[in-house]
């Protein structure tokens, strides 16, 4: 079976071929680390966790980063209104977000690559462009010039005169052309600087992903993930960036977005006051709940976020659990020979191996490949009770399938039978 990634830039589903032979190199776009992760974000972490893991799976060396903003007006502007420095904030709001991810049980992430770590390899990045006449400095500020880079709105599908400007590009006197958008801040007073050939100052938003990720995976990638409010301006800003820098296209070979989460009828976001934060949904769900809950709905399509759903996705997860430990119980003492029965089951086993590759093989169908599984558990607890048992050589493939190929995929069915109430084994 084939690899199929939905690509952003191209609009249609392609055969993955890394530019590396059997090495990936992925990258995520992270946190701003001003406040808590919401379960917005968790969507896109969840998922690209899935992406990583499934690649290792099919035998692929990932290198995945993702990269913290750990300088923004956000975590200046909250660290004014807290009294306390902007150092304070940003390593306050990274630990809980690292934090955040190891209780969802996302382990996938090779690099956690701080902007601040990286301002060397920014500033290099800059003095290209301006060499290269694609950025311009005005009074300790330096801009891209959009009008000097032909291919700016190919991943939006836009043109530059119709271009909407995002929430983060400001009205500046200083720009040539209100679409240029800032690599690099002249220093305020009473600001966070680094010394630069253009004076005291600070790395715009964009240019910290293209500057990180040159540096670790060179001038072009495999994949670059994130969620669709980011396709304009930042990762259309990215692609000017590298292509501009480097003269090589494409940058990325696979942009994957994925769709946002909304609650009533809105999108989550903090600007609208409606979020449900990562720790308060683990303070009432455990994180294969959620994660299953998350995984449930294609990545391309919106989820809509409400209790009675994660209610849903707990009763389905302890449904499946039913069935895994009636696998287990079994196991104890097992039948000593195969039945017609169970030799017809097991050629049902291996459909449903079968199927949840080729959902997976689709452009990453979490909410296909899941549904397949769910069916199958129903399908051999039902099978378990009809033949009474299961032979030891059998019932552990199908263990190891659920516990090792299933785990290691999906990041749930980690819990220990002795860890589930007894009455819940219905």
């Amino acid at each position: 079976m084939v690899l199929k990634i939905h690509d952003t830039l191209t609009g249609e589903k392609r055969e993955f071929k890394p530019l590396h032979g059997n090495r990936v190199y992925m990258f995520v776009c992270g946190p701003t680390v001003y406040d808590y992760s919401h379960v917005g974000h968790a969507r896109v972490y969840v998922f690209f966790d899935v992406v990583a893991r499934y690649l290792r799976y099919r035998g692929y060396s990932v290198f995945y980063i993702m990269n913290i903003t750990d300088i923004d007006d956000k975590i200046i502007n909250r660290a004014r209104e807290e009294g306390v420095s902007w150092e304070n904030i940003a390593e306050k709001y990274t630990k809980f977000f690292l934090e955040d991810m190891e209780k969802l049980n996302i382990k996938s992430v090779n690099l956690y690559a701080k902007a601040t770590e990286h301002i060397p390899e920014i500033i290099d990045q800059i003095k290209t462009l301006i060499d290269k006449g694609y950025a311009y400095e005005v009074n300790g500020n330096v801009y891209f010039d959009v009008r000097k880079f032909k291919d700016y709105g190919k991943l939006s599908k836009q043109r530059l005169e119709d271009l909407i400007h995002g929430a983060r590009v400001e009205v500046d006197p200083n720009k040539r052309f209100p679409a240029d958008f800032a690599l690099w801040k002249a220093w305020k007073e009473g600001e966070p600087y680094w010394e630069s050939p253009w004076g005291k100052g600070r790395p715009g938003w964009h240019i910290e992903d293209t500057a990180i990720t040159l540096t670790y995976f060179g001038p072009q990638y495999d994949i670059h993930g994130g969620g669709i409010d980011l396709i304009f301006p930042h990762h259309e800003c990215e692609i000017a960036q590298a292509e501009a820098a480097t003269g090589k296209k494409p940058f990325v070979r696979y942009w994957m977005h994925n769709e946002l989460l909304w609650i009533e009828g809105q999108k989550m976001s903090k600007s609208l006051g409606n979020i449900v934060t990562i720790r308060e949904a683990l303070s009432k769900h455990d994180f294969e709940t959620i994660r299953l809950f998350l995984l449930s709905t294609h990545y391309r399509r919106r989820i809509n976020y409400s209790e009675r759903l994660l209610k849903e996705a707990e009763k389905k997860l302890e449904r499946m659990y039913s069935a895994i430990f009636m696998l287990e119980e079994c196991l104890e003492n097992p039948l000593s020979e195969e039945t017609e029965l169970e030799r017809k089951f097991m050629e049902r086993f291996k459909l449903a191996m079968e199927k949840v590759i080729e959902r997976m093989d689709d452009d990453f169908d979490t909410s296909g490949a899941l549904t397949e599984v769910y069916v199958f558990m129903k399908e051999l607890k039902t099978f378990l009770m009809e033949n009474r048992g299961v032979t030891a050589e059998n019932g552990e493939k199908i263990l190891k399938w659920i516990r090792d190929d299933l785990s290691s995929i999906f990041g749930i069915f980690t819990r220990e039978r002795k860890k589930l109430p007894a009455e819940k084994l219905i």
